[in-house]
């Protein structure tokens, strides 16, 4: 649906550099990365706003790089939604159509549709300042979606909505994309974003693409350091790694060896999730390879959860839910072993980061 060759632009700070993409069709595609990591840019470029230095960029291998935004078939919502203040929800929607001259009878028919999809037909008379953040959501995607775009841009289109509202929009956002059939591109800081309705993701850094792939092996399987690190997994190890006969043997620059199932050998970095490190009281039987004995250092309350922090000769993060803890009778200072199977270890050559 959507490919982008060697797009790069520079805006001032903020930089694409040689950002090669293929988008699918009815694909959810969510791009992550830091702030100035140039994902609006990237964005915009694709809307047509900013012309790439160099590159291109094709809509259903057509390519539009020179074409003018408003004939690219293109929607984009941006954060704060950008509605017309002083114009009705109705004549927010007919906006576009009106600029396109779709006759009128068409226009009210498009209307009454988008907006019991999105379910604002009771809103249409009201103005954009008595909305709610969800509503005038509800009212941007329907301003985008009433002009059936090929693909829909979403530049973090739930960061100023609160957390139950934004459980609400991502469901809708996913009941949307499978009625419609849209192909959407979505930026965004929030993980959970990423894990309701993601397809595939990104993950942006400096400018550049470091890394794609479908969500569960980009986090499984982080490409380097700075992506592990970003995407919070909760054990960044650095050590060497050498083959023992089927196993491989990670040792830390400080602390107790470890197992990991890898093949890398050499300067490492050893990812291992937080929620992948089970902690008791007392070893017990079970097949995983790794078991270190420690101290508990602290205890983090983070959510509905509890990352306990253990000392087994180097910094080690367990993710623990609140009833666990308190079974456990855990507390600064308490022994405990830390038991995690060699399958969870990720291993990353040092010479990647």
């Amino acid at each position: 649906m959507l490919r982008i060759d060697s797009l790069s632009i520079t805006l001032g700070e903020f930089s694409v550099r040689d950002v090669s993409l293929e988008i699918q069709p009815n694909e959810y595609f969510i791009i992550l990365g830091p702030t100035g990591a140039g994902k609006t840019v990237l964005l915009e470029t694709i809307a047509g706003i900013h012309t790439p230095d160099s590159g291109k960029i094709f809509l259903c291998n057509r390519e539009i790089t020179s074409i003018e935004p408003r004939l690219r078939n293109i929607g984009m919502v941006y954060q704060d939604y950008m509605l017309f203040p002083h114009l009705t929800v109705q004549q927010n929607i007919t906006f576009g159509l009106n600029q396109r001259e779709v006759p009128k009878d068409e226009q009210s028919t498009m209307v009454d549709e988008i907006c019991a999809l999105l379910e604002i037909t009771h809103l249409v008379g009201r103005y954009p300042g008595s909305l709610s953040g969800g509503e005038q959501q509800r009212v941007a995607l329907a301003r985008a979606l009433v002009l059936k775009p090929e693909v829909l841009l979403l530049d973090e289109p739930m960061s100023a909505l609160d957390r139950r509202t934004r459980e609400r929009m991502r469901t809708e956002l996913s009941r949307i994309r499978k009625l419609t059939g849209t192909t959407i591109v979505q930026i965004t800081h929030h993980f959970d974003d990423v894990f309701a309705i993601a397809d595939r993701i990104a993950i942006m850094r400096e400018g550049r693409i470091v890394q794609v792939g479908e969500t569960a092996e980009v986090f499984l399987h982080p490409a380097d350091t700075f992506v592990a690190e970003f995407l919070g997994i909760g054990n960044i190890i650095r050590g060497t790694s050498s083959r023992a006969g089927y196993v491989t043997v990670i040792t830390p620059e400080t602390g107790p060896v470890f197992y990991a199932s890898s093949r890398v050998s050499g300067d490492v970095v050893a990812a291992l999730h937080a929620e992948d490190v089970i902690v008791s009281v007392a070893p017990f039987a079970s097949s995983a390879r790794n078991c270190l004995y420690g101290t508990v250092l602290e205890i983090i309350a983070f959510g509905s959860t509890i990352r306990v922090i253990i000392d087994v000769g180097f910094p080690l993060t367990a993710l623990l839910t609140r009833e666990s803890c308190h079974e456990l009778h855990i507390e600064p200072g308490s022994r405990v072993y830390a038991t995690f199977k060699a399958t969870a270890v990720h291993v990353i050559p040092v010479n990647l980061e």
